[in-house]
Formats: structure tokens, sequence, C-alpha cells
């Protein structure tokens, strides 16, 4: 077992109806609700951070192809020809 360290905290009186239901309906104490919330949070962090990692990953592909020279004689369309359709 994990050793804990003592916390007080403040929050507002709708999330400690909130707290308090969870705790009910779960029949869990209130602190491991907050445990359980504050450990779903930090995941949600580092796969946020991941998606960034592979942004600009994309980044860098989208910025190579730009950095290329064109070939219109591969395309048999010409971009105004989009607009009359």
């Amino acid at each position: 077992m994990a050793i804990k360290v003592r916390k007080q905290i403040y929050i507002e009186q709708e999330q400690n109806i909130i707290l308090k239901r969870l705790s009910d309906e779960r029949g869990m104490p209130e602190a491991e609700i907050i445990r359980e919330a504050i450990t779903q949070h930090v995941q949600g962090f580092r796969l946020r951070r991941r998606d960034l990692r592979a942004w600009a990953a994309e980044r860098e592909f989208i910025e190579q192809l730009s950095g290329q020279e064109s070939t219109p004689e591969y395309r048999t369309w010409q971009r105004e020809e989009l607009y009359e359709r």
C-alpha cells in the first residue's frame, strides 16, 4: 500500500454534493473518489501530450510536402474548374 499524504482542500458546495452522492452510490470513501479523479486527470494530460507529438510529426510531414515542387503535368484539372461545378 502506498504512503498517503494528508491534504486539506476547499471545494465548491456543488462539488461537495456531487462527491457525497458518488460516495454513497459507489460505497467508497470520498477521499478515494478524489484520488481516482486526480489519477484520471493526470492520465488525460499524458494522452494529450502524445497527441501533440503526433501532430508535430504530421506538421513536419506537411512541411516536407509543401517544399516539393508542384507537378501540374499529372493533374488533369485546374483549380478554377472546381469552382465551376
